[in-house]
Order: structure tokens, then sequence, then C-alpha cells
């Protein structure tokens, strides 16, 4: 989680002023956060460092590309078959003239009270669970076999003595459950046209479409990760001095400004958010982290850009502002700034041309390549599979939020 968390951190630190590229938008909402704390932390600028005299670079033009190689398991197909099966199940198909069985997935209302009081997330309405995966406490599911739809029962039940909401645990319940309709184990081919994915209309066609996302996905990653571990070995191939202290501040501030407003978008506090997804570190000790990462990461790219002319021109850097600007539907380069600083943008081409120059230039026999937008792969008997479409991955992330929100009820 760290290792993602801090890659991810890299990319946002002088790419907030590009936010609105692509989507017309306020340019006051073009927000560069570099900008928030001018008043405690200086402006720096990587291109007036005296970066040779900071570090040495190491053999940056011979860097390792090794990506992960790519796997979908009949496991992980299944999984994900199921989710969005589930997901998009018709419920005009559901069963409706027998009992439920081990097996099956009621589609549920529900209602959990104490004392004749209902608790805080003890409630839902059409909730798909699958009856025998104990996915929720015991006693619920079993409680559901034999019961038919339209049919309501109450559930006397406990929660375990180790449930994580103390108020519950050890508490007796009751459930008040009304089945609504029944989806059998085994998938209905005519079920599947109606799940609106353009070009599946059988289970065959699903299985097919649900591996190309996770294929597709998993390249992703391996591609992703194979480029943060080029990054780290580039800058661990390099020797530092002493960091310039106020670009180490201003990296600080700016991840903390943006950590505190992701935080906030999952309704969390920054202290639970770095402490969730960095493993157990601490704000201070996390930021501290990321912005001597960041400082040697950047300080280390300029002195590439340096070398190789790979710095950004006035001539050039109006260029690419005006394709963004046209880009996110923008008449002209002041519009789409708004109040950001053309410099953020000119270092943020500079270190993505030194990354494509990275990549460009790994060792002898490897093949580097960027995120893809869009994949072409080949199966093991080597028939071409169409590309994971855009709505196969918004599909399976609405499938993700769904499995997520149903796993936070309190019946789990």
């Amino acid at each position: 989680m760290k290792k993602k968390l801090l890659a991810a951190l890299l990319a946002i630190a002088l790419v907030a002023g590009l936010a609105g590229c692509g989507d017309k938008q306020d340019p006051q909402e073009n927000t560069d956060i570099s900008k928030e704390d001018e008043t405690s932390v200086e402006r720096v600028l990587l291109k007036d460092l005296d970066v040779e005299s900071i570090v040495t670079l190491g053999e940056y033009k011979k860097l390792e590309w090794k990506p992960e190689a790519v796997t979908v398991t009949d496991a992980d197909v299944d999984e994900l078959f199921t989710e969005f099966y589930l997901e998009y199940f018709d419920p005009e198909l559901g069963v409706m003239d027998r009992a439920a069985v081990n097996g099956d997935t009621v589609n549920i209302d529900y209602e959990g009270k104490k004392d004749g009081v209902a608790f805080q997330g003890g409630t839902a309405q059409g909730a798909n669970l699958t009856l025998g995966s104990k996915t929720f406490i015991d006693g619920f599911e079993d409680g559901l076999v034999g019961v038919s739809p339209s049919q309501t029962v109450d559930l006397n039940l406990t929660f375990p003595e180790s449930y994580e909401n103390t108020e519950l645990a050890g508490q007796d319940v009751v459930f008040t459950v009304t089945v609504n309709y029944i989806i059998p184990a085994e998938p209905m081919e005519e079920a599947i046209p109606g799940m609106g994915i353009d070009g599946v209309t059988t289970i065959e066609e699903l299985r097919q479409f649900v591996y190309d996302y996770l294929y597709s996905e998993a390249e992703y990653n391996a591609t992703m990760e194979a480029q943060d571990q080029l990054l780290i070995d580039f800058v661990e191939s390099c020797e530092f001095q002493e960091l310039p202290a106020d670009l180490v501040a201003q990296y600080r501030s700016m991840a903390e400004t943006s950590l505190t407003a992701t935080a906030a978008n999952y309704q969390m506090d920054l202290e639970t958010f770095v402490f969730y997804y960095s493993g157990g570190m601490d704000v201070a000790s996390f930021l501290d982290q990321y912005a001597e990462e960041t400082a040697k990461q950047y300080i280390a790219m300029q002195a590439v850009a340096n070398k190789e002319n790979l710095n950004v021109s006035d001539e050039e850097l109006q260029t690419m502002l005006e394709e963004y600007a046209t880009g996110a539907g923008y008449t002209t380069v002041e519009e789409y700034l708004g109040e950001a600083d053309r410099e953020d943008f000119r270092e943020y081409f500079m270190l993505d041309k030194v990354f494509q120059f990275l990549l460009e230039n790994v060792a002898d026999g490897d093949t580097a390549s960027i995120v893809p937008d869009d994949t072409v792969i080949e199966d093991a008997t080597g028939a071409e599979e169409g590309s994971v479409t855009e709505e196969a991955q918004d599909s399976a992330e609405e499938s993700e939020t769904a499995e997520n929100q149903n796993s936070e009820e309190s019946a789990e």
C-alpha cells in the first residue's frame, strides 16, 4: 500500500494544474496546489537549481525493464463473472415459484433491531446474498433456506463476541427479512442480453468480456509497477548531496494539501487515511519520506533534462498548452490556465519527456512501454481478443462498489 500511495503522490506533485485537461470547467477550479501555501513555503523551480551540484547521475540509459508476467486464473474470472451477473441481473427473471436452497442468491430486504430498535447499518433493500457464502453472521443465511419469494421471516440471532462494532458484539438481535426473488446458482442464458453490455448476449461472451477486462487490468498494473520500479532504480543509481530544504518543504506542503483533500473525499481524517493507505505510518513520517523521495527523483530528472537537452522551451510550452487548452474545450491558453502557473506545466512536461527518454533507453533486449490506453491481447491459442472497453471498466468498478457497500452492512 505504501509503495502505491507514494507512486500516486509522485504523480500529483506537479500535475495538479493539469486536473482540468479533457473536461472544460471554471478556470478558478483548475487549481495549482503548489501555490496554496506560498506565504509559508517559498516557490522553488527545478530549472533554477544547480542540480549538477546536488546529484551525480548513474547509468540512466541502461535501466532494466522487468514487468511481471500477466496471468488471469479461472478463479479470477469466476469471481468477477459472478459479480457482473448478480449486479446486472434483471429482477423480472428472478425465480418466484420455489423456496430458496443453499447456493441460490436471494435478493432481500432486511431490518435489524436490538431491543426493538433498529440499529445503524442493519437495514438494506434489494441486497443480494448467496446462501452458504458465510457472508453474514451465523444463522442469517441458514435462516433463509426454505424461504420462498414474498415471504417474510424473523431471524433471532446473536452477533459474535469478536464483532468489530462493540455496541453489537455478543448482543441478541432480530432481523426481519423479506425474500424478493431468487437467482439460481446456475447462470441463466436468457439473463445475459438484458445486462446492457455491448456485444455480450451469451454466458460465453460474458466470460470472455470478464477475461478481457481482467487481463487488461493486470497488464496495466504490471506496466505501472514496472514504471515505478524503473524510477526507483533510476534514483537509486544516483548519488545525492544535501537536498535543498526549501524544495523538500515545498513538496511536503503539496502532498499534505492533496492528501487532506483526498482524505476528505473519503470522509476520513488525514491521520486515518495515511495510516491505512501507507501501511501504518504516521502523517509526519510519511510526508517527510515522500518529500525527500520526490525531491531526489525530480532533481535527478532535471539533471537528465539538462544533459540530454530535454528542457521545455517557451515555444514548446506554448504549443503544448494550446493543445491542452483545445482538448479541454477552452478557446485560449489564458482561460485554461486560470490562476495556475505556466512553470508548473513546464516542469510537468519536462518530467514527462525525461520519463519517456528513460523508457526509450532501457537495457539492451528490453522493450519498455507506457501504460496502454487500449490493448489487443492474444490467448494461449493465439486467438485475438478485443481490448477491454471503457464500459467494462466502469461496470467492474460499479460491481466492486456494490460489493463493498453490501459487505459493510452490520448483518455481516
